[in-house]
């Protein structure tokens, strides 16, 4: 659950994958705008419940807004207890917060519930709404390569977390 009413993330299932193959075709000139997705908005609804089947439901949710999916967060396995994070939005789901709630929740959850200590994304350069959402949640840009930025958040130093504008609160539960 989110902190906003009717927002929710679910674990996606292999039963998603036309609803999610649906998401990725209605969203494919938004989602490939700055190159990245390509391959999943060429998947079939196939190819995305093989995925979902095998992957671990407590790293990979459909963000849900009224019952609607509506985008994708996920933790990637690193080096536990360092995890990647990824995140998608349909395009009509963009600007209203909705990856800075879905985004929240899926912090908490990473520190709660997998005893995270870092969570590290790469944003493709241009890409400023995206870079905006992490700030929102206290991430900081580390390193720069040719074509993206990687941007981390301290799950254990004291005061990292919660300590910028719109950042998330330290939990105390999933």
């Amino acid at each position: 659950m989110t902190e906003r009413p009717g927002l929710e993330l679910r674990s996606l299932r292999p039963e998603d994958g036309a609803a999610y193959a649906r998401l990725m075709w209605d969203n494919a000139a938004h989602l490939t705008r700055h190159g990245d997705y390509v391959d999943m908005v060429a998947a079939s609804a196939e190819d995305h419940a093989a995925t979902f089947s095998a992957g671990d439901p407590l790293l990979n949710f459909g963000v849900y807004e009224d019952d609607r999916l509506v985008g994708r967060v996920e933790l990637v396995v690193g080096e536990p207890p360092k995890y990647g994070l990824g995140y998608l939005l349909a395009e009509h789901a963009c600007g209203r917060g909705l990856a800075t709630t879905a985004l929240r929740a899926l912090v908490r959850h990473a520190r709660s519930r997998l005893s995270a200590t870092d969570l590290f994304a790469g944003v493709t350069r241009g890409n400023h709404p995206s870079v905006a959402v992490l700030r929102r949640l206290g991430f900081t840009r580390v390193a720069s390569f040719d074509t993206y930025d990687r941007y981390h958040l301290d799950l254990i130093t004291p005061g990292e977390v919660g300590s910028g504008p719109g950042s998330p609160p330290t939990p105390s539960g999933p």
